[in-house]
Order: C-alpha cells, then sequence, then structure tokens
C-alpha cells in the first residue's frame, strides 16, 4: 500500500540529497543544452523584444517589450550555472524601463505578476541566497532586481483602483487606463497574493500584499451561490464593481486553476497568517474527491478532475490542468495527509497518459472524455476519434501542444515525494518527444496537432517554456540543487515554494513571519 510505504520511506528519509548519478547528469546536461539553444536563439534574433520565433528567426513583441524571456528565464539560467547568461541578463535588466510599454498594447496584469514580478523576485532570492557565487562583483545589479521588482508592481498597482479591489486584468501602462472589463477571472484574481505579499515583506511596505489580498477575499467568502455550486469550488469570473460571481462554471482548468494552486503555497510560505487559504483549499480538495472524481467510460483505470457547470459535471479537462496532480502531492506533504498524495499520484497517471497515448508522446491542448457512458446524459464521442477514445480513454478537442510545463510539473512533484524513478522516466519520455518534434530552428516551437505530422510548426518559443517547462525538467534529474521542494523530509524542512511560472520564492518560516493578521486576516475585512 502506497500511503504506509511513504510514510516508512520519511521515518527514515536522509536529510542530504543524494549524489546525482551517472546517468542523471547526462540527462541534465542534454536538457541544459537544450535550454541554451533556446536562450541563444533568443537572444540572437528576439532580444531585447520578448519572444522567439524559431522558425523563421522573428520576435514575437506582445508583453510590452520589456524582454521577457531573458527576465523570465533568469532563475532556470541561474541554478543551471550558466554564467554567460547571467551575466548579460543582470546588466541589462536594470536599464528596463518599467513605467513606459514600447508596444503601447494591452499589458496582462496577471501575466506581466508572474512572469516579470515573479522573475525578478526569485532571481533576488537565489542571488542574495544560495547562488550568490554567480553574481560576484555585481552586487548593484543584484540589488537592482528588488528595485526593478518593486518599479513593476507600482507601474502595475492602477489596475487594483476598483470598487471592490478586484483588479483589472488588461492594462494600457502608458496612459494608466483600463479596457473597462466589467468582469475578471479567478485565476486572474487569485493568482497575485503570492508575489505582491513577498514584495511586500522584502521591501517592508506592506501596500502591496494589501492590494492583491484585498480583492482575494471575494474569493475565499464568494457570493451569491452561484460563486460556490460546491463547497470550496468557486465559479470562474467575479464582477468586478460588485465582487459577486456571474459564472459557475469552475474546475481546475485554466481561467481557475492558480487560484487553487496558490490557496496551499500561500499557506506554505506563511502558515501564521495564511491558515484559512488552507482551509479553503482543504475544502476545495474534499468536494473535487466527491463531487468531480471521473473516470473515462472506455478508461475507467484513469482519473481526471471534471469540469463543473454549476452542478452539472463535463468530462472536460486541459493541458493546464494538468498541474492537479503536482498540487495536490504538495499540499499532501504539507499537510502530512497521505489521501492527498495518493490522489495526486492517480491524477499524475491519468495526464501521463495524454502524453503516452498521442502520435507525437506530447499532450493535447483540451482533451474530453465521457463518463456518464450509455446514461441518457452521455456525452457522444466524434465518430473520428471513437478508435482512439476506446484505447485511449479521451479524445482531442484542440490538439495543440504550447510547450506548457503542467504535465512535467507534476511528474516532478510524484518524484519528489515518491522518490520513484519512474517518474524521472516520464519526463525523460517527454524531453526526447520535445527533442524529436519540437526542436527546429533557432530554437523550440509549439506544435499544431499531437497526432498530426512531423515538421508541422506554431514557430513560438514561449518564455515559459524557458522558465517552467525545462526547469523541472532539468530539477528531476539534479537532485541537489538548492531549491527542490519538500519531499520525503516532510513540510518543516520546506524552503522554497514555486510561483506558478516556476520562480522559487523564499519560504517564511514561523519564527520569520511578521504575524500581522491587519494584513491579510480576510474574516475581518
Amino acid at each position: 500500500m502506497r500511503t504506509a510505504t511513504l510514510f516508512t520511506l520519511a521515518a527514515s528519509f536522509d536529510p542530504v540529497p543524494p549524489e546525482q548519478s551517472g546517468e542523471e547528469k547526462q540527462r541534465a546536461d542534454e536538457i541544459k543544452d537544450m535550454f541554451t539553444a533556446s536562450w541563444d536563439g533568443y537572444f540572437k534574433y528576439a532580444f531585447p523584444r520578448d519572444e522567439l520565433r524559431p522558425v523563421n528567426n522573428s520576435f514575437l513583441n506582445e508583453y510590452n517589450g520589456w524582454a521577457l524571456t531573458l527576465v523570465d528565464a533568469l532563475d532556470t539560467a541561474a541554478l543551471m550555472g550558466l554564467d554567460d547568461q547571467v551575466a548579460t541578463s543582470l546588466d541589462y535588466i536594470p536599464s528596463i524601463n518599467y513605467s513606459r510599454d514600447s508596444t503601447d498594447s494591452l499589458c496582462s496584469l496577471f501575466e506581466t505578476n508572474i512572469r516579470h514580478l515573479g522573475g525578478l523576485l526569485a532571481a533576488h532570492e537565489l542571488f542574495t541566497g544560495p547562488l550568490a557565487n554567480l553574481a560576484t562583483n555585481k552586487s548593484e545589479q543584484v540589488a537592482a532586481l528588488l528595485t526593478q521588482a518593486q518599479a513593476v508592481a507600482d507601474t502595475l498597482k492602477f489596475g487594483f483602483d476598483t470598487p471592490t479591489g478586484i483588479p483589472q486584468n488588461n492594462l494600457y501602462i502608458n496612459n494608466r487606463s483600463t479596457d473597462n472589463s466589467t468582469d475578471n477571472n479567478i485565476a486572474q484574481v487569485g493568482t497575485l497574493v503570492l508575489e505582491w505579499t513577498r514584495l511586500s515583506d522584502l521591501v517592508g511596505k506592506d501596500e502591496y500584499g494589501k492590494l492583491a489580498q484585498k480583492g482575494e477575499q471575494y474569493l475565499l467568502k464568494p457570493r451569491p451561490e452561484l460563486g460556490e455550486p460546491y463547497p470550496g469550488l468557486v465559479g470562474i469570473e467575479i464582477n468586478i464593481t460588485t465582487g459577486r460571481f456571474t459564472r459557475g462554471l469552475g474546475g481546475w482548468v485554466g481561467g481557475v486553476d492558480s487560484f487553487y494552486e496558490y490557496l496551499m503555497k500561500m499557506w506554505i510560505y506563511d502558515q501564521d497568517r495564511f491558515s484559512f487559504y488552507k482551509d479553503r483549499w482543504v475544502t476545495a480538495v474534499e468536494s473535487s474527491i466527491k463531487y468531480l472524481d471521473s473516470h473515462p467510460t472506455s478508461r475507467p483505470d484513469l482519473t481526471f478532475l471534471a469540469l463543473h457547470n454549476e452542478t452539472r459535471i463535463v468530462g472536460y479537462s486541459q493541458h493546464l490542468g494538468c498541474f492537479d496532480g503536482g498540487n495536490w502531492i504538495l499540499g499532501g506533504l504539507a499537510l502530512k495527509e497521505p489521501r492527498y498524495v495518493d490522489y495526486g499520484l492517480k491524477l499524475v497517471e491519468g495526464c501521463e497518459a495524454i502524453y503516452n497515448e498521442t502520435e507525437t508522446g506530447l499532450g493535447p491542448n483540451i482533451f474530453r472524455w465521457d463518463p456518464l457512458g450509455t446514461e441518457p446524459n452521455a456525452t457522444k464521442v466524434p465518430a473520428n476519434q471513437t478508435a482512439f477514445y476506446k484505447r485511449a480513454g479521451f479524445w482531442i478537442v484542440n490538439g495543440q501542444y504550447g510547450l506548457g510545463p503542467e504535465v512535467v510539473e507534476s511528474f516532478y512533484y510524484a518524484w519528489r515525494a515518491t522518490g520513484e524513478k519512474k517518474y524521472q522516466e516520464y519526463i525523460w519520455a517527454a524531453f526526447q518527444s520535445l527533442k524529436e518534434f519540437c526542436r527546429v530552428g533557432s530554437g523550440v516551437s509549439t506544435i499544431p496537432d499531437v497526432n498530426g505530422k512531423k515538421g508541422d510548426y506554431g514557430n513560438y518559443q514561449p518564455s515559459y517554456f524557458l522558465a517552467e517547462t525545462l526547469k523541472y525538467m532539468w530539477l528531476a534529474f539534479t537532485p541537489q540543487s538548492p531549491v527542490h521542494v519538500s519531499g520525503l523530509e516532510g513540510p518543516e524542512n520546506q524552503q522554497w515554494v514555486f510561483n506558478t511560472e516556476a520562480h522559487p520564492i523564499k519560504v517564511l518560516r514561523p519564527k520569520q513571519s511578521k504575524k500581522k493578521r491587519d494584513l491579510v486576516d480576510v474574516l475581518d475585512g
């Protein structure tokens, strides 16, 4: 029984990480080589714009023109010990003008927060901590990382100037205006608190944490009933002016996903201040087991978390949703609750299936399944995918592979929780598929169809591929990295928590917490 094994291992775990084996080193080096090639392609053909188009050696500049890939990838480069990339990044970042948008287009508060603010904070944490040796003679540049993080927040904070404090997500930086959206989704509202609270704690100014936490309270205490069709499970959209939920659609999918993710991660970050966040995560997880647990009719051995449309259950998920196994494992380890770890491992196996059943060995953007069979509300399988569904347990709605981290992220947490080599093998298989089907030109590209022909490319290398996907892959073969999340050692040894962009944030130990309930206690408003 896995539970007994898990805690037997935990009781005898050696806190000194194991040496990297020869095979692990070889694999880690290959992953590092892919990172270096991707970074070099970006730097040669796209820098200082945001992202690379590797097929035709051009660029995208849709994230304000603030050298997104360089900032987002910096902590990965640092962890890999890539001195040249680190030096180049540290020299350039102080020159970024975060008060002006060179593209003069809409800026996403959410994306800028997780990529720029998260990346700057993580780099500052590393270069003032375990990787200080990489920044020798660059004390001014390291100090500038925190200065620039505060500059990002100062630029974005007008987005919170709403009647409720629920932020507008779509911002025009240059004239400090918004697109006047009436609603925001809860992932975009609820995936700010970790970075903005950490910034407050580092610079000693409560205002940043308070801004993010004010809007969060409407998600923690949802209204009306539409906002919480099942206990702890909330709808996807909330009105910015009233704080009332407007749609009861939800689940562990895009638009909702990282709200749930951050509930547990905020508690891990500071258990003194954020116990209510943990309570809400537990409530959501328990309801998910009771109401969203789902198994395809053709593959009852697979476990997925279904979508809920108010109280109607739909066999629908996304590659984005495959972070769920890792988040459940993390929460189970932190709470010392093996039931959550075990269920998370089942979710990991489900998401492994969406990779190993496709022609490329990579998972689709959107997939569905029928959880009901012959019942009146059964979902009809598309005629052209009947055989595929019978074998695989899902059918493909959108076959694009976007180089996202979510599946390998969950493999990483499964490896940390169990120490089982098979999860490393899952990651290595995904990496081999990346090499075969996505490596092209000056970098690595998305592909339009995981069951399509080899040689079709989306011509896009997103910054998160370097910040997240390759980082999780490399960490899985580098057991002595200083930023690993605690696995078998237990939560009392937890030192880092990753934001949703895989940027490591230093955890506050209980004695370090400010214990300022007025800053975060949403129950008191």
